[in-house]
């Protein structure tokens, strides 16, 4: 009896010590599957998978159950994964759901144990070099597969017919061929097999789909495309009714032969007119329309390039054939190409010389920033170029790094972070209308110092020749700290220079009013309004009826101090507090140092750097307690 006591207090001992054992080890070896994964899968992108960091929180592209226990997604679109995908690997995970590697350049054949995942419902394989059958093997609990723009041969899997739970099947643009089984799925809401060479009726159960999931198919027949052979889509004669064939004899009876060729010359003549006649239309339609503008992504409609509805949308010139040309930079942890940016809902966050900016929020909840840029004069070649270098000058904390682009005949797109704060130009003049805090003195000498690095740092850049060339306060960007970080640099160079908005003319240099050539020197310039308008919290805008608005700034702060008016030039959320209007004057004189007229005399932004950092000591020195200064 006892033996047997000691037997089971083992047992059940063994028991609970291998519970979290074994939960750990599934965690463990979904990690270890997908190591093996990425080690056997070149990639153009750096996965940052390391044994050593926490799957769960910190790898690319996986997302793990609410209790971190297993690898519940895995999404990797458009990282460059080159070559077949490795068997016995990502058929481990047998605890995913979603899987997506879409727009990479994966080829030969899809696994089988790929397909059969247990748990998995959601298969996006699109845009690759696949090839070889459909695997047969597929797990019955998918509800979306897409497998589309791909190189798929043979016939469309009877077993397709036994996922009862398929709500999307995305075969397009493969090489299947044979008939289309007739797919009794009761969820099935989209279906798509077209630009294939399948053959044969369109099954009664799948006639509900528009002629679209079809077409494309040369052999393919019944509706919603043309009748088969030997089928007629009108109902049989009644037996009382005369035959078609003696109809027919009867009617042209009544013609002699001359009448009828006469008919028939008429008629061939009638055709030869509309076939010129459509040609003719065909030929002028090119002429003057753009024929790489493709529909919108949300279903809006375009015209000859433009966009019928007003509100606008930044996919409307991206062709379909270059939808997965999203060109990520290095260290990007972002997770999405062209497709999912052009499903994204878009919001119009503001137009400027360069273009329009939105806000895009994805599917997955990821929200950037979008510029679509207007008036760019390079070709590809240098576009690419001038982006290799803003990619790589970006790397500084007071720099908007750019995160992505894209480069077509018709459409150039770049994408940045989104910030929630937003722009120095909203918090400095939208704060009033909003209710909230106005800036305090240090945020703004804060900021100027961060934009002064900033603007610092690109004119380092390329041997000294780097600018911004477009520096005003919408494109100042504020972090969670309020830091002032500058974006939409080295754009300049892309652009045509149009004529400036004669709203935004007080950002300009008087001299790039004149020679439409901005330089570092003329950056300085507007550094310096930027700092007028922080001290002054009026915009050099030219917006009439409102108070906080000045066209010309600089000149307008030399009116007043020459008129030894000076504390009326600060804003007045800042004279509230009168122990720092020695700074402020300080700050005064180095923006009307950067505005001087001659560029010549206007100072480097390192020397400007130097007297920010002296005017912020000593406004720290000022503030401290003199006992804290005793005990330093």
């Amino acid at each position: 009896m006892q033996d047997h006591t000691l037997i089971a207090f083992v047992a059940v001992s063994l028991l609970f010590t291998c519970i979290p054992h074994t939960k750990s080890a599934d965690l463990n070896s979904d990690k270890q599957a997908l190591l093996a994964f990425a080690a056997s899968l070149p990639h153009g992108r750096k996965l940052n998978w390391s044994s050593t960091a926490p799957i769960c929180t910190s790898w690319v592209g996986v997302t793990c159950t609410p209790d971190n226990s297993r690898v519940q997604t895995l999404r990797l679109p458009a990282v460059g994964l080159f070559g077949p995908i490795p068997s016995d690997t990502l058929a481990k995970l047998d605890a995913l759901e979603v899987l997506s590697l879409r727009s990479n350049r994966l080829t030969i054949d899809l696994p089988p144990d790929v397909g059969s995942i247990p748990s998995l419902h959601s298969l996006y394989l699109q845009h690759n070099n696949l090839s070889g059958i459909i695997p047969t093997a597929l797990t019955s609990s998918l509800t979306f597969l897409d497998l589309s723009y791909n190189t798929f041969d043979g016939e469309i899997p009877l077993r397709v017919q036994n996922l009862t739970q398929l709500t999307a099947l995305l075969l397009q643009n493969n090489s299947l061929s044979g008939p289309i089984p007739d797919l009794q799925l009761p969820k099935l809401r989209h279906l798509n097999v077209s630009n294939n060479n399948l053959s044969g009726p369109i099954p009664p159960s799948l006639q509900r789909f528009p002629s679209s999931s079809f077409l494309g198919n040369a052999f393919l027949c019944g509706f919603p495309l043309e009748p088969c052979p030997g089928t007629s889509p009108s109902p049989s004669p009644s037996p009382t009714s005369p035959s078609p064939s003696k109809a027919k004899k009867s009617f042209w009876k009544r013609f002699s032969t001359g009448v009828i060729i006469a008919i028939a010359a008429a008629g061939g003549v009638l055709l030869l007119i509309l076939i010129v006649v459509l040609l003719i239309c065909i030929f002028k339609r090119k002429k003057h329309t753009e024929p790489t503008t493709a529909s919108l992504s949300k279903g809006k409609t375009v015209a000859g390039g433009r966009v019928e509805n007003p509100k606008e949308d930044y996919s409307s010139g991206v062709q379909e054939a270059e939808r997965n040309k999203l060109v990520f930079f290095e260290g990007c942890s972002y997770n999405f190409d062209l497709e999912d940016l052009l499903r994204a809902s878009a919001e119009v966050l503001g137009k400027g010389s360069y273009g329009t900016t939105y806000k895009a929020v994805l599917e997955d909840g990821t929200t950037v920033v979008v510029k679509r840029l207007k008036e760019v004069v390079v070709g590809k070649k240098d576009f690419e170029q001038q982006m290799e270098i803003i990619g790589r000058v970006g790397q500084h904390q007071n720099i908007g790094p750019l995160r992505a682009y894209y480069y077509s005949k018709d459409e150039k797109l770049l994408v940045y972070d989104y910030v929630p704060i937003g722009s120095l130009a909203a918090v400095l003049h939208g704060n009033k209308a909003a209710g909230r805090a106005p800036l305090d003195w240090e945020t703004r000498v804060k900021i100027s110092l961060g934009v002064a690095r900033g603007i610092a740092h690109l004119h380092a850049e390329g041997g000294g020749k780097f600018i911004h060339g477009n520096l005003k306060s919408s494109n100042i960007l504020l972090s969670q700290n309020h830091d002032g970080c500058v974006s939409e640099f080295g754009l300049a160079q892309l652009m045509t220079i149009p004529p400036a908005p004669a709203r935004l003319v007080g950002y300009r240099a008087p001299e790039v009013l004149e020679t439409k050539k901005p330089t570092q020197k003329s950056d300085v310039y507007s550094f310096g309004v930027l700092v007028l308008e922080m001290l002054t919290g009026k915009a050099p805008l030219r917006s009439p009826g409102r108070e906080d608005s000045i066209e010309h700034l600089p000149r307008w702060v030399q009116s007043v101090v020459r008129e030894e008016w000076t504390a009326e030039v600060f804003d007045v959320d800042l004279l509230r507090h009168p122990t720092i209007e020695e700074e402020m004057v300080q700050m005064l004189q180095v923006a009307m140092a950067c505005v001087a007229i001659p560029p010549e005399q206007r100072p480097k932004m390192d020397e400007v750097i130097k007297r920010i950092l002296e005017i912020r000591n000593s406004y720290s020195e000022s503030r401290t307690p003199p006992e804290d200064k005793a005990e330093g």
